[in-house]
């Protein structure tokens, strides 16, 4: 099982207070373990604002200053002072991956100094931190019904409103939140 470019979806009852509703797109799974970032977990700060305290020597000026006012992402617990671009797969930069046909992931800042310009990513979003699991975690946690998951959808990453997100990920099963029990079962 490669779960690589699925979403995780938490399930409502979720124990751990860090991943309650929380969806997140995997962008690594194989036999080592799995590494994704949280993308309906906003932090009390702008994109502006984490760029502005980076002093980044921008080459380019700010032409589009209205992307920069999103929030910036929690992208879990595990490195949160390290920083995340997930964006649409059309653009590379020194450190990219290719996670799907739509998605690539970046954590070099090149990518940065592109923000708020013509030659950012069409669309993005950014997470300090990662969730990260070992060999087999992963596997155990959806053996006890933490998690769905689902084939990732880049438009609920990129368009959906945040607080839209874990419900949408959920009507990708073709039922909706409510229809979901926080109790485990076992036939």
């Amino acid at each position: 099982m490669n779960l690589k470019n699925h979403f995780l979806v938490a399930m409502p009852g979720m124990s751990d207070p860090r991943f309650q509703h929380s969806v997140i797109y995997l962008c690594e799974h194989n036999d080592d373990g799995a590494m994704g970032l949280i993308v309906n977990q906003p932090i009390e700060v702008s994109l502006e604002a984490m760029l502005n305290q980076l002093d980044l020597d921008r080459e380019w000026p700010i032409d589009n200053p209205n992307s920069l006012a999103q929030p910036v992402m929690n992208g879990g617990p595990v490195a949160e002072d390290r920083g995340f671009v997930l964006h649409d797969g059309g653009t590379r930069f020194t450190s990219s991956e290719q996670i799907s046909d739509v998605v690539t992931v970046t954590t070099s800042k090149d990518v940065l100094i592109t923000l708020g310009t013509q030659l950012a990513p069409e669309r993005y979003l950014v997470a300090l931190g990662y969730a990260g699991w070992e060999a087999g975690q992963l596997e155990a946690e959806l053996a006890e019904n933490s998690w769905l998951s689902v084939e990732a959808d880049p438009n609920i990453i990129f368009s959906t409103p945040i607080n839209e997100r874990w419900s949408k990920a959920i009507a990708q099963f073709g039922f909706n939140s409510a229809d979901l029990s926080s109790q485990i079962g076992h036939a």
